[in-house]
């Protein structure tokens, strides 16, 4: 019979190895949150201008708010 071969690493290396996995984990972790963090800002910027735009003083009409004038 043969034996199995452990795919564990021993000693230090699984030390490197937890650390590299837990870097991977925060740089996948932080590409999502940007991913979603655009998204956000991209539909999120105009109806923030336009409430914003709608409680000041005085308060505008719609069209002026949406107007490039």
């Amino acid at each position: 019979m043969a034996s199995k071969i452990s795919l564990k690493a021993k000693g230090k290396a699984v030390k490197g190895t937890e650390e590299r996995s837990a870097e991977k984990c925060v740089k996948e972790w932080s590409n999502w949150a940007m991913k979603k963090a655009k998204v956000i800002a991209h539909y999120g910027f105009i109806p923030l201008v336009i409430i914003i735009g709608m409680n000041s003083e005085p308060k505008p009409h719609i069209y002026q708010l949406l107007s490039p004038v």
